[in-house]
């Protein structure tokens, strides 16, 4: 999920530059003419998952595809070079935020049709996931709108924390079902920061979050957010923002967190791996990596601002169909095996790289005996309940959105008040944002002229 921009980024750019087209030599990046290309990236684990899945798809259509899979921090460039050259896979991953350029450019096929021929179930997917890909040519995530790719999964950011800490600390752990404030998950911050060895110097934190990645949480939960709804105004510079951003800050000033000099030394995802912080981040791609950790961990609800509800986001990949694919009944059946069949979901959920997308699989698998970690249900609670999309995931650009974290660090260092700092940087946010949607308006143009 941290790559999610990077494709985006790499596509409006191509789209700017008059290079992204739909014109192709057909079959995608030179596959045989019997065989579809399916392009995705991963780690072995998911590299092994999907490759016993797709052995799987041939033995039962006959259909063989040519797999061609790169280290997240290379499918970026991969798939620019790919959709450049005028080769891009039959079938391949497709980020949120680049789905706007995609289907402007000519680059996806609207597979609404051919799911539904197909007789897919999508009642029993994810309506997050499934409504990620749809767009009605000015708003994408709403249920309305024309498919263009199917889930590869959903993916829930949980707030995990270190049971055998909090045991040891004598610290009631966490209702699954009953949020803390976030005065009352303060206090236990504070409890479990502590230097354990004696040496004058703090070595086990309450927590450790990067702004980037968890701001959002605390915002939603006071009841601000970045945009309007129809993404049009940026929303930064509200009391219930400026708030939340302040508490967040103030987990450094508290020192319940490591300070940027401890971080530099070691980031806060290792020191959570080596027991040295309480509650960190835990997304389903972490389950196989944190599984095997010396503590005993869990999952729980984020703590609530002032809505008394707790907040985080959902990241997801799309699975999408070239516009170009001279096999296009072939591919989109790929695509939708991968997404919803049930053999090849438990394939990719026994890896342990995600939540099942089927509904009914999630429900079973969440409450299996032996679930670890045990409180898996947390994940789809926030599929469920209480979590969004990311607020530049839909935007044709995530620039206006970067934007406010360029220059936000001294507001973390206690050196600069959160709603002095959000006036400042709204009106940037929102020239940037008036840039993107003009962008949005005038590829969509280009597109239909096309």
């Amino acid at each position: 999920m941290r790559k999610s921009r990077l494709i985006a980024g790499i596509v409006t750019a191509l789209v700017a530059a008059g290079s992204v087209t739909a014109c192709s030599s057909g079959g995608g990046s030179g596959a045989d003419a019997d065989t579809i290309t399916f392009m995705f990236r991963g780690g072995d684990a998911e590299k092994a998952a999907y490759q016993d899945a797709i052995d799987r798809f041939t033995e039962e259509t006959g259909v063989k595809v040519k797999v061609i899979v790169t280290d997240a921090d290379q499918y970026a460039t991969k798939l620019q070079a790919a959709v450049a050259g005028n080769k891009v896979p039959d079938v391949f991953y497709v980020e949120q935020g680049s789905l706007q350029s995609y289907v402007s450019s000519g680059v996806l096929m609207d597979i609404t049709d051919q799911v539904a021929e197909q007789g897919v179930d999508l009642e029993n997917v994810w309506p997050y996931g499934v409504d990620s890909y749809r767009f009605d040519g000015t708003l994408q995530g709403t249920p309305d709108g024309q498919l263009y790719a199917l889930p590869k999964d959903v993916g829930p950011m949980a707030l995990g924390y270190n049971k055998t800490m909090l045991e040891e600390a004598g610290v009631e752990l966490p209702d699954p079902d009953e949020p803390l404030t976030r005065e009352a998950w303060l206090e236990i911050l504070k409890k479990v920061t502590t230097d354990t060895d004696g040496d004058g110097e703090v070595d086990q934190w309450g927590t450790g979050l990067n702004v980037n990645w968890t701001l959002q949480s605390f915002v939603w939960s006071n009841g601000g957010d970045w945009t309007n709804e129809d993404r049009t105004q940026v929303t930064v510079d509200t009391p219930e923002f400026a708030d939340a951003l302040q508490f967040f800050a103030d987990l450094t000033t508290e020192k319940v967190t490591p300070n940027p000099e401890q971080a530099a030394t070691l980031d806060t995802y290792q020191r959570f791996m080596a027991g040295e912080i309480a509650f960190f981040p835990v997304g389903p791609w972490d389950v196989a990596t944190y599984n095997d950790l010396e503590f005993d961990y869990d999952l729980m609800p984020w703590p609530t601002g002032a809505t008394g509800e707790p907040a985080t986001y959902i990241g997801s990949l799309g699975i999408g169909v070239s516009n170009t694919t001279a096999m296009p009944d072939d591919a989109v059946k790929l695509a939708t095996y991968l997404s919803t069949d049930e053999t090849a979901q438990q394939t990719l959920v026994d890896a342990n790289i995600q939540i099942p997308n089927r509904i009914d699989t999630a429900e079973e698998w969440a409450t299996a005996s032996d679930a670890e970690p045990a409180n898996r249900q947390e994940f789809l609670d926030i599929v469920q309940d209480y979590g969004r999309a990311m607020p530049a995931a839909y935007t044709y650009s995530p620039q206006w959105y970067d934007e406010l974290f360029v220059g936000i660090q001294p507001v973390i260092d206690g050196k600069q008040k959160a709603a002095d700092y959000l006036a400042e940087v709204q009106p940037r946010m929102q020239e940037l944002l008036d840039q993107t949607n003009e962008q949005a308006e005038q590829a969509a143009a280009a597109g239909a002229a096309g």
